[in-house]
């Protein structure tokens, strides 16, 4: 059986999967100045990187907000598009192994959708994402790099930086932990440091995706929600999300390879 490749095409950024008899083969993130570039970028260093022939390629399935811009086949494979909410869906349904969940892509904004075996519908979106966190780190801390920001808010310490109900109140409130945060950004020590602010940053992106993941999923009456997007590689991610998992009674799920969901949603999509 030939090879399928999912490619999630960005601005600037391509995420592509190889998958065979339904397994990952391989995958690559490729960076260029235009999506056109990247695509083409993404798809020959695939190809370099796992020794294949075109031939080996029985299909290209691309999606993403930079799919409409490379025309027709490319490099002469047959080229087949598909819509991105739906690849996310279905790459977030097969990475977490659920039926049914809220499916989360966190991008330069944050799309929530309701994913199940049959159909994958879009609730609600929101501007607050990565583009959030690389304009504020410009702003505050002149960092455009997202990698160097990581780093930086891995050593960072929120208590500094975020006001805590233990910071405004001696008597705790039911149902809220003493460490919930109260307002971000609230409180800013005079000793504050860049990786403080890192920290910060993140942490105001998060909670803000995560009181939507947390409305989105009562909105449709479920409690599994599934996050996809390159965000997901900050390395503090899983722990702050842990807190809304536990405060709400949510299952907030990180999985591997989490990504490529929407470029592996992609590769399985059927005609």
């Amino acid at each position: 059986m030939g090879i399928v490749i999912g490619l999630d095409v960005g601005g600037s950024t391509t995420k592509i999967v190889g998958i065979q008899e339904g397994a990952i083969i391989g995958h690559e993130i490729v960076k260029a100045t235009d999506p056109v570039t990247s695509a083409f970028g993404a798809l020959g260093k695939f190809i370099d990187n796992h020794h294949l022939h075109i031939s080996d390629i029985s299909k290209l399935m691309i999606t993403g907000v930079g799919a409409s811009f490379p025309t027709g086949d490319l490099l002469g494979i047959r080229t087949v598009r598909v819509q991105e909410f739906l690849a996310t869906g279905l790459g977030g349904l097969r990475l977490s192994g659920l039926d049914h969940a809220v499916v989360v892509s966190m991008g330069t904004g944050t799309a929530f959708v309701e994913a199940n075996k049959d159909k994958v519908r879009h609730i609600i979106g929101s501007g607050v994402g990565g583009g959030t966190v690389l304009g504020l780190s410009s702003s505050l801390l002149n960092v455009r790099d997202f990698d160097v920001l990581t780093e930086l808010a891995s050593e960072g310490n929120l208590g500094k930086v975020d006001l805590t109900i233990a910071d405004i109140s001696k008597i705790e409130i039911p149902g809220l932990p003493m460490s919930t945060t109260a307002s971000n950004f609230g409180k800013m020590s005079d000793d504050v440091t860049r990786s403080d602010l890192a920290l910060g940053i993140f942490n105001l992106v998060f909670q803000s995706i995560g009181t939507m993941t947390v409305l989105a999923a009562r909105n449709v009456g479920l409690a599994d929600a599934v996050f996809t997007g390159q965000m997901t590689r900050v390395s503090r991610c899983k722990d702050l999300f842990a807190i809304f998992s536990d405060l709400y009674r949510v299952n907030f799920i990180v999985p591997d390879y989490s990504e490529f969901a929407t470029a592996i949603g992609a590769a399985l999509f059927t005609e």
